[in-house]
């Protein structure tokens, strides 16, 4: 079942209307997970970072061994093609993937130059500027490159940000805070997360257990243009409890505040406003958003 609604679906070489069939109960990444995709935000006639978000596809599916078989400009006018379709106030969720489709050796490892591709255009609503979050621990943890491919925005990653998920909403929260190996703050089970403190903001460092999101470095760039300072560092969970503003940042609703963390609770500050304000005028302001 599909998130969003008005679904259109670029698959072989042609959009088709719907939630279009795609992969077949053989290909390898139907049987072994070896999927990979990126989201892109489409709204008011402005994509930011599309052109980003296209070319982290290509890469986060050579992490997986599958061969990207389009380049990202291909793409970006596929997915132009495909919005035209859209009304201009229609807010939609531009999501390219790939998966493999044979295996070669032993059967596990993706063989090369065998690759499904698809582009799946869906409107989602962005969150209201007023909608908040709140979080909670969690006793699951991000994985280390060793583990696992937390180095692409993979499929197979999405069951254990599932089961964070389950748990923070069985204790009554909305989102959970997460550790790394280490026990340090990495990310939450759907964002990346900045805190506030004495007028400075705070994230974690990109220490490879977690995807440092596109969408988070624009809002790191954009503060510092304004002149905050922001610090990637290594952070702990009593940080956050000391924290006067948290908020968390990604692709699908761009800032999201923070009103409580176990019990800590915060105002949906002047940081926060701050950066979904820069947010909003650098997309309306950067002529490569325009769509």
């Amino acid at each position: 079942m599909a998130t969003g609604t008005n679904l259109r679906t670029w698959f072989e070489g042609k959009w088709h209307e719907g939630d279009a069939m795609i992969m077949r109960a053989g290909d390898h990444g139907a049987w072994l997970g070896t999927t990979v995709f990126d989201g892109a935000r489409y709204f008011d006639g402005l994509a930011p970072d599309l052109d980003r978000h296209l070319e982290r596809v290509n890469r986060s599916a050579e992490a997986l061994m599958i061969t990207p078989t389009i380049r990202p400009g291909e793409m970006l006018e596929i997915v132009r093609e495909g919005l035209a379709t859209y009304p201009r106030e229609a807010a939609v969720y531009i999501r390219p993937m790939y998966w493999a489709i044979n295996g070669g050796h032993m059967g596990i490892v993706p063989k090369p130059d065998a690759t499904g591709f698809a582009i799946c255009l869906e409107e989602i609503p962005l969150a209201p500027a007023d909608a908040t979050t709140t979080l909670t621990t969690t006793r699951f943890r991000r994985p280390v490159l060793e583990d696992a491919v937390v180095n692409a925005k993979a499929g197979c990653l999405y069951p254990n940000n599932a089961r964070m998920l389950a748990e923070a909403r069985a204790k009554g929260y909305g989102n959970a805070l997460v550790a790394d190996a280490l026990g340090n703050v990495a990310e939450t089970a759907s964002a990346n997360v900045f805190m506030v403190k004495d007028g400075e903001v705070f994230t974690p460092i990109a220490n490879g257990t977690f995807l440092a999101g596109i969408t988070r470095a624009r809002h790191i760039a954009n503060l510092r243009a304004d002149g905050v300072r922001v610090h990637e560092t290594v952070l702990t969970f009593d940080d956050f409890r000391s924290a006067d503003e948290v908020f968390l940042t990604g692709n699908l609703n761009k800032v999201t505040p923070v009103t409580e963390f176990d019990g800590t609770h915060y105002p949906h500050g002047p940081m926060t406003r701050r950066a979904r304000e820069l947010y909003w005028d650098w997309a309306r302001s950067d002529s490569a958003a325009k769509i």
